[in-house]
């Protein structure tokens, strides 16, 4: 098999291949560019504790798994995290279904609960963001190696075609400069 016929099969695979993964990542990212992030449906619980509400990540993790799994509702597939608010702290945890927030209140054994369930367009927002479980993330990391793969051979095939050279290398070129200029004023 011809060098050329190798680079060609191999981008026609990479392009099928990828197809889906860079539809999403190309609307979820250009809406999300636009403020266009999908919405959520909320609820809120008063979670009455025994004692106070624990700063630590993993005592807020065992309170959230504690009342999701007593609402019958599966946990957020990303990371969990605390974060400062003011002079108190809030817990999140997010996925691509739904996010999940822990917040303490004026009275020290009340907390406040709120889920977060995703509309469509958010649960692919998600996904983007690398919200979604291990599976998906290691397949987004093989979309960034295809998809780079993807560039390098239909650049390489680009160049190699005279017919083809002569739009290439100054797209190529407009496409750096253009990059580096936006990037630069941004």
């Amino acid at each position: 098999m011809s060098t050329r016929k190798f680079l060609t099969s191999l981008h026609t695979i990479l392009a099928s291949f990828f197809l889906p993964m860079g539809i999403m990542y190309a609307i979820t990212g250009g809406l999300y560019g636009l403020d266009i992030k999908g919405n959520y449906q909320v609820t809120e619980h008063t979670l009455n504790l025994d004692g106070p509400l624990p700063s630590d990540l993993a005592g807020l993790v065992t309170i959230a798994q504690r009342e999701l799994a007593s609402r019958t509702i599966d946990i957020p597939t990303g990371s969990a995290g605390v974060r400062k608010v003011g002079t108190s702290f809030a817990f999140e945890w997010s996925g691509t279904r739904r996010d999940i927030e822990i917040a303490p209140t004026s009275e020290p054994t009340i907390a406040k609960l709120k889920i977060k369930e995703t509309d469509p367009h958010r649960f692919f927002v998600q996904l983007h963001k690398a919200k979604g479980a291990a599976a998906f993330k290691w397949f987004a990391a093989v979309w960034m190696v295809g998809l780079v793969l993807l560039f390098i051979t239909g650049g390489v095939l680009a160049m190699a075609a005279k017919p083809f050279r002569k739009l290439a290398i100054p797209s190529a070129v407009l496409g750096v400069v253009s990059f580096v200029v936006l990037a630069w004023i941004s």
